[in-house]
């Protein structure tokens, strides 16, 4: 029993803080980004499904626009939920799964562009993802980082 209790004390040492200093993504934030996407989007004459996901990969807010075939939405949101896992754009998962072994076959894993996280607007903190899917994979992030952007929020950590 002492080495169970030992070991749930170095634990919850070496536990990361579970409060967070950026306000967490909210439901506000998350139409901003589906707006902006879709604009972009609109202006080009291109159609996306759209899913913003909070860090722990569930859904605030999403949108198929109109002339999505069958299945796009759950890429979509497969993009979103594997950015949110992993802190890193799906675009470099492909990268990712060549240069380690067993990566490839993880969960929540994709390797296509369109899953982009979602940084707090100093770039300190992951405060979820969205995934786009629906147009060419370059497409896709351009209208994913339009919606971060408009939401004034980044896509990419503070250096």
């Amino acid at each position: 029993m002492i080495p169970l209790v030992r070991l749930l004390v170095v634990a919850a040492a070496f536990a990361q803080p579970t409060t967070s200093l950026a306000a967490p993504l909210d439901a506000r934030q998350a139409q901003a980004i589906i707006a902006g996407c879709a604009l972009h989007s609109s202006g080009r004459g291109q159609s996306h499904a759209i899913v913003v996901v909070d860090p722990g990969g569930h859904v605030v807010a999403s949108l198929r626009m109109d002339g999505n075939g069958f299945g796009i939405m759950e890429f979509a949101r497969a993009k979103a939920e594997a950015a949110a896992a992993w802190g890193f754009a799906t675009g470099r998962m492909g990268d990712a799964a060549r240069e380690t072994p067993g990566f490839a076959d993880a969960p929540r894993v994709v390797t296509v562009a369109g899953g982009i996280p979602i940084w707090s607007t100093d770039g300190g903190e992951r405060i979820g993802a969205v995934g786009v899917s629906g147009e060419a994979p370059a497409d896709d992030v351009a209208c994913g980082e339009a919606g971060i952007e408009a939401a004034g929020l980044r896509g990419e950590r503070a250096r």
